[in-house]
């Protein structure tokens, strides 16, 4: 593994861990947070203590901004298969909702792609009404590779995911909470204290009862493994492809990956034509 942490865990007590993500200008995720991610939940995993695990942002503005379209592809593609047999990336998103803690999102800022991804992984969403939540893939010739698929499809229905993913637009916090793609939206500077206290009370009841509740949800809501690698299979086909390469040209030259550039309303500017 290399580069510098990304994720600051603070151990606000054996039963309550906080994890504050943060990477670059705009939290984008690459090859190492890939590896990073994979040693973070296999250290959730092994506290037998843990009950509740809250992930939060460094950046106000973006939560995780989305996939590094400008990292090294021949690394994550060399990357050796996990023990569940998934590419590292895969696994990562399989096993996460799977970890026996309870697992929150605070969400301030956008979180889009394999940023939603990771949002999605989580067992709670909560969102401040700045958030900004999508699947921008198909906008520039990509299936999305975390199985966004399957759990939005679960998750909101069928109608609703389809409207998500093919859109490729963005879905702002009051929007998301509607379709139920984040739990419930706070007023602007109530987030952090909600998220909070909702997560210390969690991590103060029995934790056999909290662990095993989850699992037996999971059971009847979490996709098959298999999807997964089905998932990430099709973005490896789809993504990088010649013939979309002026797609994510446009949108590098608007400013994609920069703080104040086409990133702020990327959904809308996916939607407008090249050329126009």
């Amino acid at each position: 593994m290399s580069g510098e942490t990304q994720f600051d865990v603070r151990e606000i007590s054996p039963s309550y861990w906080r994890v504050t993500f943060s990477n670059g200008e705009i939290n984008l995720i690459d090859p190492d947070t890939i590896e990073q991610l994979a040693e973070l939940i296999t250290r959730i995993e092994r506290a037998p203590e843990l009950t509740v695990v809250v992930f939060r942002s460094a950046n106000p503005d973006f939560f995780m901004a989305h996939y590094d379209m400008l990292a090294d592809r021949s690394r994550v593609a060399a990357m050796k298969p996990a023990a569940s047999g998934l590419h590292p990336y895969a696994d990562n998103v399989y096993r996460l909702a799977r970890v026996p803690a309870v697992t929150v999102s605070e969400i301030n800022g956008r979180a889009r792609g394999a940023g939603s991804e990771f949002a999605l992984a989580t067992d709670i969403r909560f969102a401040g009404p700045g958030a900004v939540l999508g699947h921008f893939e198909v906008g520039v010739g990509s299936v999305p590779g975390g199985d966004p698929t399957g759990r939005l499809a679960r998750m909101l229905g069928r109608g609703r995911a389809l409207e998500i993913l093919l859109g490729a637009d963005d879905f702002p916090a009051d929007l998301a909470e509607r379709y139920g793609y984040v739990n419930r939206v706070l007023p602007d500077g109530e987030l952090e204290d909600f998220v909070d206290g909702f997560a210390r009370r969690i991590a103060g009841f029995d934790r056999t009862a909290v662990r095993e509740t989850k699992s037996l949800v999971d059971a009847v809501t979490e996709p098959p493994v298999e999807e997964f690698g089905a998932a990430l299979s099709a973005f490896f086909r789809t993504s990088g492809r010649p013939e979309n390469a002026h797609r994510v040209e446009r949108l590098l030259e608007a400013g994609l990956q920069q703080p104040d550039g086409v990133e702020i309303d990327l959904g809308r500017r996916i939607g407008v034509p090249p050329g126009t």
